[in-house]
């Protein structure tokens, strides 16, 4: 494992600490520990069946883990539900996006979060702020009144990234952000993560695409099996390296390497 770069705060905005979840017999994540500092990017990595859908899901409070330690800002937390997890300070973009396609830029950003009353909306308000949090962004939204149905798939993940930005959240997670983007949505897109980094925000990147990851992450941090098998600091470690890290090799090679000097014991 590669000891990382020294982060940019002293104290993490979220630790975990040996964290497990089984569902039935399998065991999907075990003693599994991460960290996420104020203004910087941690890409979560991991083949599929690694455990980060899981490792997700707790910290959305979709799932509770059956043991472990939660800290916020080095004090003891619990994420039983999504609204913990969103009273902490914790909002999650998945890779469904769950926008309304029906819907204006406005009514995305504020669905269940509505300025006013039942009555009478403040569409006003609403308009003004959603305007000000595509700003933030530097977000290319022709119209906050543009249906979402009418927007590109880029544009799309923008206003998503935007809604999550509107409970005014420390830590942000990213589900595979740009898959089945184009070259230039993408380019787009990451240029949006980066600016939740600028503004102090802790972002977890959950990605297959380590071009994306070694452009814009920090840190990167990798699951195998439900285990961590790693975390470095991105400007430190190779392409090569976070694969063999993803795929267990190293560990692999070594127990090859145990197994055969086993059988050597054996035959003197």
């Amino acid at each position: 494992m590669t000891t990382p770069a020294p982060p940019r705060s002293a104290q993490p905005l979220l630790s975990l600490r040996g964290i497990n979840k089984a569902f039935g017999a399998v065991s999907a994540l075990t003693n599994v520990d991460l960290d996420v500092y104020p203004g910087e990017i941690v890409a979560l990595v991991g083949d599929n069946g690694a455990g980060k859908s899981t490792l997700v899901k707790i910290l959305a409070g979709v799932h509770s883990a059956d043991s472990g330690t939660v800290l916020w800002n080095g004090q003891p937390a619990t994420i039983a539900s999504p609204l913990d997890a969103q009273a902490l300070g914790i909002a999650t973009v998945y890779q469904d996006l769950a926008l309304c396609d029906n819907l204006d830029v406005v009514q995305n950003l504020f669905l269940g979060r509505e300025i006013g009353s039942a009555l009478a909306m403040d569409e006003v308000t609403m308009e003004q702020k959603s305007w000000g949090l595509l700003q933030q962004l530097a977000a290319k939204i022709p119209s906050v009144r543009i249906p979402v149905a009418s927007l590109s798939g880029g544009q799309r993940q923008t206003v998503a990234i935007a809604r999550s930005l509107v409970g005014d959240p420390a830590v942000v997670i990213l589900d595979e952000p740009t898959a089945a983007l184009g070259v230039a949505q993408t380019a787009e897109v990451l240029n949006l993560v980066e600016r939740l980094r600028d503004r102090g925000l802790g972002v977890i990147l959950v990605s297959h695409n380590m071009a994306n990851v070694q452009t814009v992450s920090d840190r990167v941090a990798v699951l195998f099996l439900g285990h961590n098998n790693g975390t470095f600091a991105t400007s430190d470690v190779s392409y090569e390296d976070i694969i063999t890290a993803i795929t267990g090799a190293a560990d692999n090679a070594v127990s090859q390497r145990a197994t055969a000097h086993h059988a050597q014991e054996q035959q003197k």
